[in-house]
């Protein structure tokens, strides 16, 4: 349970863990800061998912350049073609930037009409 000043009163939600102090309410939770309720944009989530199949890529691409570098037998052919989502993932979240801007273009124009 986390530290709470003496002059605070802890109670428990349903979903997590509050302390007050005066008059707000706060979580005592994994979050450090405020969560966005903002809406998601057109691109936001080819940008995510561009972004975790670069990070998959990329991690394959230092498992297979990795033996080579320490002496040991490189891998097999599959992993090669597994480190080339590095590059798959790139073009996915350029793709979602080139979205969102497109959508940003489209709103500034219906705001003028």
């Amino acid at each position: 349970m986390p530290r709470v000043r003496s002059g605070a009163r802890v109670r428990r939600s349903w979903s997590q863990p509050c302390v007050r102090t005066r008059g707000r309410t706060r979580l005592l939770g994994h979050y450090p800061a405020r969560v966005s309720n903002e809406t998601s944009r057109p691109g936001d989530l080819l940008v995510r998912t561009g972004a975790i199949v670069f990070l998959v890529g990329a991690v394959a691409t230092m498992a297979t350049v990795a033996p080579l570098f320490l002496g040991a037998d490189p891998l097999p052919t599959p992993a090669y073609f597994v480190s080339m989502l590095m590059g798959v993932g790139f073009v996915v979240a350029a793709a979602g930037v080139l979205r969102a801007a497109a959508a940003q273009r489209r709103a500034a124009r219906e705001a003028v009409r």
